[in-house]
């Protein structure tokens, strides 16, 4: 990889959160996001991005980042401990929608690339990321919706990558010490560099470019349903699910609080603006919330 392949994508990933937050802001007749540009002497930059107390969208955060540090983070070097301590370079885009309506998902994407040194002169790279869906109130449309946009989005690059990226989703957003995952998936790949820089790069960027096409129609449908006061209630319960996977689970996090050079505002942007935990709560047999249990909360093949 050189440095025009290098600014190939730091471009790509500008353009893209500036679609994501048009698009946001285009269902909100009063609220922008707020837009601050950080810089860490020699450690990297970013712009981030934050939305808050709109129509649809209770929060909406979309970060990009581009930093440098002397040393892998612990959580960088799980699958490939010979860059422990190895000096690197990554970049890329995080966001994560959370909507008023309890009927619309929360959803959440990141696109990245890592750089890291390898000693005498070399490098190697690799891209990261993908999408996935969190439903508080589960819908079948809406999650093969999903599942097909990600497997058309997937399959010019081969017929593997869609089941392939779908388990490690699957398995990756799973909540060990509460024995459920945190929502119905999507697609979920790391270490990825097999199609050469440009062929790599030609997928991530497809993949990023379908995250609207998967999203947008679910926040159309389901923006001005009606919903009560308990609805609320377990949409707030539920996020605290999301919270518990980002702080413990998600790579992202804790690259960034294990990096040194990340922003801890920017961080910590995907947490949900209100959370409830309910002691040892339990949903009522046959309602709504136990069958997002029972049906939803089930890895399955939605296509």
């Amino acid at each position: 990889m050189n440095y025009i392949e290098s600014v190939t994508f730091r471009n790509f990933l500008l353009k893209f959160q500036e679609e994501i937050c048009a698009s946001v802001e285009g269902f909100e007749p009063n609220a922008l996001f707020q837009c601050d540009r950080w810089d860490r002497d020699k450690g990297g930059s970013g712009i981030s991005k934050v939305l808050t107390d709109g129509a649809v969208f209770e929060k909406a955060g979309v970060n990009f980042s581009h930093v440098f540090g002397k040393s892998m983070p612990p959580s960088a070097t799980v699958q490939r401990p010979e860059l422990a301590g190895k000096s690197f370079e990554a970049m890329g885009v995080s966001l994560v929608l959370h909507p008023v309506n309890p009927f619309i998902p929360t959803s959440h994407a990141n696109f990245r690339l890592f750089v890291a040194d390898t000693g005498e002169g070399k490098s190697t790279w690799w891209f990261g990321g993908g999408y996935d869906l969190t439903p508080y109130y589960g819908n079948d449309d809406d999650c093969i919706h999903w599942h097909q946009t990600a497997k058309a989005a997937c399959e010019p690059f081969g017929d593997q990558y869609y089941s392939q990226f779908k388990k490690q989703c699957d398995d990756y957003f799973y909540i060990k010490h509460r024995h459920e995952p945190r929502g119905i998936g999507g697609l979920f790949f790391d270490d990825f560099n097999e199609l050469g820089f440009q062929g790599s790069l030609n997928f991530v960027q497809n993949l990023a470019e379908s995250y609207l096409q998967a999203y947008l129609p679910i926040v159309n449908k389901r923006k001005n349903m009606f919903y009560s006061k308990a609805n609320k209630e377990f949409q707030e319960y539920r996020r605290g699910r999301y919270a518990e996977f980002n702080l413990v689970y998600d790579r992202g996090t804790v690259f960034g609080l294990q990096s040194g050079v990340g922003r801890i505002e920017s961080i910590l942007m995907s947490l949900p603006p209100t959370v409830r935990w309910t002691y040892d709560w339990n949903p009522e047999p046959g309602s709504e919330e136990e069958k997002l249990y029972e049906h939803y909360l089930k890895p399955q093949d939605w296509v």
